[in-house]
Protein backbone atom coordinates (compact mmCIF):
# COMPACT_ATOMS: atom_id res chain seq x y z
CA UNK A 1 0.00 0.00 0.00
CA UNK A 2 1.29 3.44 -0.92
CA UNK A 3 1.70 6.12 1.74
CA UNK A 4 0.89 9.84 1.83
CA UNK A 5 1.69 12.83 4.02
CA UNK A 6 -1.13 15.36 4.43
CA UNK A 7 0.63 17.97 6.61
CA UNK A 8 3.86 19.48 5.25
CA UNK A 9 5.54 22.91 5.44
CA UNK A 10 7.97 24.71 3.15
CA UNK A 11 10.18 27.76 3.52
CA UNK A 12 7.23 29.88 2.41
CA UNK A 13 6.17 29.73 6.06
CA UNK A 14 8.36 28.21 8.77
CA UNK A 15 9.86 25.18 7.05
CA UNK A 16 13.42 25.06 5.73
CA UNK A 17 12.98 23.51 2.28
CA UNK A 18 11.76 25.13 -0.92
CA UNK A 19 8.53 23.69 -2.36
CA UNK A 20 10.36 22.12 -5.32
CA UNK A 21 12.84 20.51 -2.91
CA UNK A 22 9.92 18.97 -1.03
CA UNK A 23 8.76 17.38 -4.28
CA UNK A 24 12.19 15.79 -4.80
CA UNK A 25 12.22 14.52 -1.22
CA UNK A 26 8.70 13.15 -1.54
CA UNK A 27 9.75 11.22 -4.65
CA UNK A 28 12.76 9.87 -2.78
CA UNK A 29 10.51 8.84 0.12
CA UNK A 30 8.20 7.13 -2.39
CA UNK A 31 5.12 9.07 -1.37
CA UNK A 32 2.17 8.96 -3.74
CA UNK A 33 0.90 12.33 -2.48
CA UNK A 34 1.63 15.09 -0.01
CA UNK A 35 -0.27 18.22 1.01
CA UNK A 36 1.64 21.49 1.19
CA UNK A 37 -0.01 23.23 4.15
CA UNK A 38 2.01 26.33 4.95
CA UNK A 39 0.83 28.65 7.71
CA UNK A 40 -1.72 31.17 6.45
CA UNK A 41 -0.18 31.29 2.97
CA UNK A 42 -0.46 29.56 -0.40
CA UNK A 43 2.72 31.15 -1.77
CA UNK A 44 4.49 27.83 -2.36
CA UNK A 45 1.71 25.90 -4.04
CA UNK A 46 2.38 26.82 -7.68
CA UNK A 47 6.09 25.94 -7.39
CA UNK A 48 5.36 22.58 -5.77
CA UNK A 49 2.62 21.63 -8.21
CA UNK A 50 4.74 22.61 -11.22
CA UNK A 51 7.65 20.53 -9.90
CA UNK A 52 5.33 17.54 -9.41
CA UNK A 53 3.88 17.97 -12.90
CA UNK A 54 7.40 17.95 -14.36
CA UNK A 55 8.28 14.82 -12.38
CA UNK A 56 5.13 13.04 -13.59
CA UNK A 57 5.78 14.09 -17.20
CA UNK A 58 9.35 12.77 -17.05
CA UNK A 59 8.10 9.56 -15.48
CA UNK A 60 5.54 9.07 -18.26
CA UNK A 61 8.24 9.79 -20.84
CA UNK A 62 10.61 7.25 -19.34
CA UNK A 63 13.21 9.90 -18.58
CA UNK A 64 13.63 8.89 -14.92
CA UNK A 65 15.74 5.83 -14.06
CA UNK A 66 14.58 3.51 -11.29
CA UNK A 67 15.90 3.78 -7.77
CA UNK A 68 18.68 1.43 -6.63
CA UNK A 69 17.54 -2.15 -6.01
CA UNK A 70 14.91 -1.68 -8.70
CA UNK A 71 12.42 0.17 -6.54
CA UNK A 72 9.63 1.65 -8.61
CA UNK A 73 9.35 5.44 -8.83
CA UNK A 74 5.81 6.61 -8.22
CA UNK A 75 3.86 9.46 -9.77
CA UNK A 76 3.32 12.21 -7.20
CA UNK A 77 0.28 14.31 -6.39
CA UNK A 78 0.75 17.64 -4.64
CA UNK A 79 -2.42 18.57 -2.78
CA UNK A 80 -3.02 22.34 -2.55
CA UNK A 81 -3.45 23.12 1.12
CA UNK A 82 -3.04 25.62 3.93
CA UNK A 83 -2.89 25.66 7.73
CA UNK A 84 -4.88 28.44 9.38
CA UNK A 85 -3.93 29.66 12.84
CA UNK A 86 -7.13 30.43 14.72
CA UNK A 87 -8.11 31.25 18.28
CA UNK A 88 -10.69 29.51 20.47
CA UNK A 89 -11.14 30.17 24.19
CA UNK A 90 -7.62 31.57 24.44
CA UNK A 91 -6.01 28.61 22.66
CA UNK A 92 -4.21 28.55 19.31
CA UNK A 93 -6.18 26.06 17.17
CA UNK A 94 -4.99 25.03 13.72
CA UNK A 95 -7.30 24.15 10.84
CA UNK A 96 -5.93 22.47 7.73
CA UNK A 97 -7.54 23.04 4.35
CA UNK A 98 -6.95 20.39 1.68
CA UNK A 99 -7.77 20.72 -2.03
CA UNK A 100 -8.53 24.42 -1.68
CA UNK A 101 -9.21 26.58 -4.73
CA UNK A 102 -6.32 28.85 -3.82
CA UNK A 103 -6.70 30.96 -6.96
CA UNK A 104 -10.26 32.03 -6.12
CA UNK A 105 -10.30 35.86 -5.83
CA UNK A 106 -12.17 35.92 -2.51
CA UNK A 107 -9.71 33.40 -1.05
CA UNK A 108 -6.66 35.36 -2.22
CA UNK A 109 -8.17 38.51 -0.72
CA UNK A 110 -8.67 36.79 2.64
CA UNK A 111 -5.11 35.45 2.62
CA UNK A 112 -3.83 38.98 1.96
CA UNK A 113 -5.71 40.22 5.02
CA UNK A 114 -3.92 37.56 7.07
CA UNK A 115 -0.60 38.70 5.62
CA UNK A 116 -1.37 42.33 6.48
CA UNK A 117 -2.24 41.33 10.05
CA UNK A 118 1.06 39.46 10.39
CA UNK A 119 3.03 42.43 9.05
CA UNK A 120 1.48 44.78 11.61
CA UNK A 121 2.19 42.33 14.41
CA UNK A 122 5.78 41.80 13.23
CA UNK A 123 6.51 45.51 13.16
CA UNK A 124 5.29 45.83 16.75
CA UNK A 125 7.37 42.85 17.89
CA UNK A 126 10.47 44.26 16.22
CA UNK A 127 9.90 47.56 18.04
CA UNK A 128 9.65 45.69 21.35
CA UNK A 129 12.86 43.78 20.66
CA UNK A 130 14.63 47.00 19.70
CA UNK A 131 13.74 48.39 23.14
CA UNK A 132 15.63 45.41 24.59
CA UNK A 133 18.77 46.45 22.73
CA UNK A 134 18.41 43.99 19.85
CA UNK A 135 19.35 45.15 16.36
CA UNK A 136 16.34 43.89 14.41
CA UNK A 137 13.74 45.26 12.04
CA UNK A 138 10.99 43.79 9.90
CA UNK A 139 13.04 44.64 6.82
CA UNK A 140 16.04 42.75 8.21
CA UNK A 141 13.83 39.71 8.82
CA UNK A 142 12.53 39.87 5.26
CA UNK A 143 16.07 40.11 3.88
CA UNK A 144 17.23 37.20 6.05
CA UNK A 145 14.25 35.00 5.12
CA UNK A 146 13.27 36.12 1.61
CA UNK A 147 9.88 35.00 0.36
CA UNK A 148 8.78 33.63 3.74
CA UNK A 149 5.76 34.46 5.83
CA UNK A 150 7.55 35.63 8.97
CA UNK A 151 6.64 33.61 12.07
CA UNK A 152 8.08 33.48 15.56
CA UNK A 153 10.26 30.61 14.38
CA UNK A 154 12.06 33.09 12.14
CA UNK A 155 12.59 35.44 15.08
CA UNK A 156 14.11 32.59 17.06
CA UNK A 157 16.47 31.71 14.21
CA UNK A 158 17.48 35.35 13.83
CA UNK A 159 18.14 35.87 17.54
CA UNK A 160 20.13 32.63 17.75
CA UNK A 161 22.20 33.25 14.61
CA UNK A 162 23.05 36.78 15.79
CA UNK A 163 24.14 35.64 19.22
CA UNK A 164 21.34 37.17 21.30
CA UNK A 165 20.32 33.77 22.70
CA UNK A 166 22.08 30.45 23.19
CA UNK A 167 19.29 28.41 21.62
CA UNK A 168 16.02 28.84 19.77
CA UNK A 169 13.95 27.70 22.78
CA UNK A 170 15.70 30.40 24.82
CA UNK A 171 14.46 33.00 22.32
CA UNK A 172 10.89 31.99 23.09
CA UNK A 173 11.53 31.89 26.84
CA UNK A 174 13.18 35.29 27.05
CA UNK A 175 11.59 37.31 24.27
CA UNK A 176 8.88 35.93 21.98
CA UNK A 177 6.96 33.19 23.80
CA UNK A 178 3.28 33.70 24.59
CA UNK A 179 4.07 35.21 27.97
CA UNK A 180 7.45 36.78 27.16
CA UNK A 181 8.08 40.52 27.29
CA UNK A 182 8.30 41.18 23.54
CA UNK A 183 5.37 39.04 22.41
CA UNK A 184 2.54 40.71 20.51
CA UNK A 185 -0.62 38.68 19.86
CA UNK A 186 -1.95 38.64 16.32
CA UNK A 187 -5.57 39.06 15.36
CA UNK A 188 -6.90 35.64 14.43
CA UNK A 189 -10.06 34.23 12.96
CA UNK A 190 -12.07 31.66 14.87
CA UNK A 191 -11.82 27.97 13.92
CA UNK A 192 -15.44 28.16 12.74
CA UNK A 193 -14.56 31.00 10.38
CA UNK A 194 -11.61 29.02 9.00
CA UNK A 195 -13.79 25.95 8.42
CA UNK A 196 -16.36 28.00 6.53
CA UNK A 197 -13.69 29.76 4.47
CA UNK A 198 -12.15 26.43 3.41
CA UNK A 199 -15.57 25.06 2.46
CA UNK A 200 -16.27 28.18 0.41
CA UNK A 201 -13.00 27.50 -1.43
CA UNK A 202 -14.27 23.96 -2.20
CA UNK A 203 -11.73 22.46 0.19
CA UNK A 204 -11.77 19.93 3.01
CA UNK A 205 -11.38 21.45 6.50
CA UNK A 206 -9.44 19.24 8.94
CA UNK A 207 -8.85 19.85 12.65
CA UNK A 208 -5.06 19.58 13.05
CA UNK A 209 -3.31 17.68 15.88
CA UNK A 210 -5.96 18.14 18.66
CA UNK A 211 -3.87 16.48 21.44
CA UNK A 212 -1.36 19.32 21.16
CA UNK A 213 -3.94 21.78 22.50
CA UNK A 214 -3.97 20.06 25.92
CA UNK A 215 -7.73 20.43 26.30
CA UNK A 216 -9.88 18.31 28.57
CA UNK A 217 -11.83 15.55 26.85
CA UNK A 218 -15.04 17.48 27.46
CA UNK A 219 -13.64 20.73 26.01
CA UNK A 220 -12.22 18.99 22.94
CA UNK A 221 -15.47 17.14 22.38
CA UNK A 222 -17.34 20.46 22.52
CA UNK A 223 -14.94 21.99 19.98
CA UNK A 224 -15.28 19.05 17.57
CA UNK A 225 -19.07 19.14 17.91
CA UNK A 226 -19.12 22.88 17.17
CA UNK A 227 -16.86 22.57 14.14
CA UNK A 228 -18.76 19.57 12.81
CA UNK A 229 -21.89 21.71 12.84
CA UNK A 230 -19.91 24.32 10.87
CA UNK A 231 -18.96 21.72 8.25
CA UNK A 232 -15.70 20.17 9.52
CA UNK A 233 -14.81 17.20 7.33
CA UNK A 234 -12.00 15.49 9.18
CA UNK A 235 -9.70 15.23 12.16
CA UNK A 236 -5.95 14.55 12.20
CA UNK A 237 -5.89 11.09 13.75
CA UNK A 238 -2.39 10.08 12.61
CA UNK A 239 0.45 12.39 13.60
CA UNK A 240 4.17 12.28 14.34
CA UNK A 241 4.02 12.84 18.11
CA UNK A 242 0.90 10.83 18.95
CA UNK A 243 0.94 7.98 21.42
CA UNK A 244 -1.39 5.04 20.84
CA UNK A 245 -3.97 6.53 23.19
CA UNK A 246 -3.92 9.80 21.25
CA UNK A 247 -4.65 8.10 17.95
CA UNK A 248 -7.32 5.91 19.54
CA UNK A 249 -9.00 8.98 21.02
CA UNK A 250 -8.91 10.88 17.71
CA UNK A 251 -10.36 7.94 15.81
CA UNK A 252 -13.09 7.66 18.42
CA UNK A 253 -13.97 11.34 18.04
CA UNK A 254 -14.02 10.99 14.27
CA UNK A 255 -16.38 8.03 14.50
CA UNK A 256 -18.64 9.81 17.00
CA UNK A 257 -19.13 12.82 14.75
CA UNK A 258 -18.99 11.09 11.36
CA UNK A 259 -15.68 12.67 10.37
CA UNK A 260 -12.97 11.39 8.06
CA UNK A 261 -9.51 10.84 9.47
CA UNK A 262 -6.40 12.54 8.15
CA UNK A 263 -2.75 12.27 8.97
CA UNK A 264 0.63 13.83 8.42
CA UNK A 265 4.13 14.37 9.70
CA UNK A 266 3.99 18.18 10.13
CA UNK A 267 7.37 18.15 8.41
CA UNK A 268 9.37 21.40 8.68
CA UNK A 269 12.82 20.24 7.57
CA UNK A 270 15.70 21.57 9.67
CA UNK A 271 13.27 23.60 11.75
CA UNK A 272 12.20 20.37 13.48
CA UNK A 273 15.33 18.20 13.64
CA UNK A 274 14.71 14.45 13.56
CA UNK A 275 11.20 14.74 12.16
CA UNK A 276 11.16 13.29 8.65
CA UNK A 277 8.78 13.65 5.74
CA UNK A 278 6.51 10.59 5.43
CA UNK A 279 7.77 8.81 8.56
CA UNK A 280 7.76 11.50 11.28
CA UNK A 281 9.99 10.37 14.11
CA UNK A 282 10.24 6.91 12.57
CA UNK A 283 6.92 5.16 13.09
CA UNK A 284 4.49 7.35 11.16
CA UNK A 285 2.58 5.77 8.31
CA UNK A 286 -0.42 7.35 6.63
CA UNK A 287 -1.89 4.83 4.18
CA UNK A 288 -3.16 6.04 0.83
CA UNK A 289 -6.62 4.76 1.80
CA UNK A 290 -6.90 7.77 4.12
CA UNK A 291 -6.53 10.09 1.14
CA UNK A 292 -8.88 8.05 -1.04
CA UNK A 293 -11.62 8.40 1.59
CA UNK A 294 -11.05 12.16 1.74
CA UNK A 295 -11.22 12.35 -2.06
CA UNK A 296 -14.53 10.51 -2.03
CA UNK A 297 -15.85 13.09 0.43
CA UNK A 298 -14.48 15.91 -1.71
CA UNK A 299 -16.18 14.58 -4.85
CA UNK A 300 -19.45 14.22 -2.97
CA UNK A 301 -19.24 17.81 -1.72
CA UNK A 302 -18.57 19.17 -5.19
CA UNK A 303 -21.63 17.53 -6.72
Amino acid sequence: MNIVDLHVHSNKSDGSMAPAQLVSLAVEKRLSAFALTDHDTTAGLSEAMEAAALHNHNLDSGDIPSFPAGKQILPLEVIPGIEFSTEYNGKDIHILGLYIDYEAPFFKQQIQSFVDSRILRNRKMCANLQQEGIDISYRQLQETFPGSVITRGHYAKYLFSHGYVKSMPEAFELYIGDHAKCFVPREKVSPSQAVRLILKANGLPILAHPPLYHMSEEALDALVKLLTEDGLIGIEAIYSTYHQNDERHMRSLAKKYGLCISGGSDFHGATKPGLELATGYGNLRVPEDVLLTLKTKLNHNLK
